[in-house]
């Protein structure tokens, strides 16, 4: 087996075990919080804990993988996660809590973005679409077999055996990096003149300017439904393995489509595609509060999860683009950062809105946040096409 198809294997089966270990207790969180005595407001805080610390240190950590190799990074990350896995056992407050979301986030930045980087260095020319979405197969099964998991933990065994779990996930894939995965030497599978971009820099580049805008506002209107979706659920009478099945569904969409649609990426165009797979998606989130059972939801999570493999290999190809010019850890780094803003924000003013309106406005305000993103990142984009056509120069400068 040659080198990068045994890196790919490695990542790919070490991504999975960490995003089943962290699907585990996905739709169990929010309960949890609440038991500790989580308002809306400190369920948004402590969710937001989370994309925080990520989102300040997947730049630093992007970078420092271009030069300095990524295996080590991605070792520390998985056994990070193990050791906050069981931290969540002993957190016996909403402020205890959060700080365990804070070194969840640095280790999570420390993994997905930095093993993305590791496969977009591998990429062929032309084929982003289809790699990046066979990759991010790992992530989504991952996501959606693990509510299925939690909810039956859960209901067999009681929530503390979640948490022991998801422990016992992150220490497989920390020792399966450790022996199998090969240290790429910095600089060795990326372009060898790649130059240093300035941060700010990164913001000037027109493509990876909408796409990070784009990215931006779509986690801003999605980025609650993960939390507010069990806590919507008991309204409707549904169970923790029920909200699983809903959950799971719509990851599981996102991970069978990840193929073929990574295929249509790289011969069609990708900024339609984006466009069509966040206005599904957005159009269903608005939905959510009129499903007053479990198959009506379990529909409208479905085609949310349609929309999101119609538009993420086209974000993924998109970056990977870029990332050929100024680093891949940097484009992830950038890319995963502004999400992560996104996911802070989300979920404090879903909360906001769920304390003082009720839950049911974060559906509504959450697809309408979306489907202006949507229509943003289309007029951006049309005007950077239009200025390539004209011969303006699009770079930084």
């Amino acid at each position: 087996m040659n080198t990068a198809k045994r890196i790919y294997n490695v990542l790919f089966i070490s991504v999975f075990a960490t995003m089943l270990g962290l699907g585990v207790v996905s739709p169990l969180l929010p309960i949890y919080a609440e038991n500790l005595g989580a308002t809306g407001i400190w369920l948004g805080i402590i969710f937001s804990a989370f994309a925080l610390s990520r989102s300040v240190f997947m730049p630093i950590i992007g970078r420092i993988s271009d030069r300095q190799g990524r295996k080590w990074i991605i070792l520390i990350g998985m056994f990070a996660y193990a050791v906050t896995s069981l931290a969540y056992l002993i957190a016996g407050s909403v402020y205890s809590l959060t700080v365990v979301r804070l070194i969840h986030g640095l280790a999570s930045a420390m993994v997905v973005p930095i093993a993305m980087a590791y496969i977009a260095d591998l990429s062929e020319k032309g084929k982003e679409g289809s790699q990046m979405g066979n990759f991010s197969i790992s992530m989504f099964l991952g996501m959606g077999v693990g509510p299925l998991l939690g909810g039956f933990l859960n209901d067999t065994l009681g929530m503390p055996s979640v948490f022991y779990v998801m422990a016992g996930l992150s220490a497989f894939a920390t020792l399966l990096v450790a022996i199998s995965l090969p240290e790429a030497k910095p600089g060795s599978l990326a372009l060898p003149d790649t130059p240093h971009v300035p941060m700010r820099a990164i913001f000037s580049l027109p493509v990876m300017r909408g796409v990070m805008v784009f990215s931006f506002i779509s986690a801003l209107g999605r980025g609650g439904m993960m939390v507010f979706i069990p806590v919507f659920a008991p309204l409707i009478a549904l169970s923790p393995f029920e909200v699983g099945i809903v959950l799971s569904a719509n990851t599981f969409l996102m991970a069978l489509l990840q193929v073929p649609i990574g295929r249509l990426t790289d011969t069609g165009n990708k900024v339609v595609l984006i466009i069509i797979g966040s206005a599904i998606a957005a159009i269903a989130l608005a939905a959510i509060p009129f499903s007053r059972s479990f198959w009506p939801l379990l529909v409208i999570t479905s085609i949310i999860g349609v929309g999101g493999a119609i538009q993420q290999p086209s974000i993924m190809a998109l970056t990977v683009d870029v990332g050929r010019t100024i680093g891949m850890g940097t484009s992830m780094g950038a890319y995963n950062t502004v999400f992560g803003i996104g996911m802070i924000i989300a979920p404090l003013m879903g909360g906001a809105f769920m304390d003082f309106v009720g839950v049911e406005a974060v559906f509504y305000i959450g697809g309408a946040i979306s489907l202006l993103g949507t229509a943003i990142f289309a007029v951006m984009m049309r005007r950077s096409a239009r200025e390539g056509a004209n011969g303006e120069d699009p770079g930084p400068g």
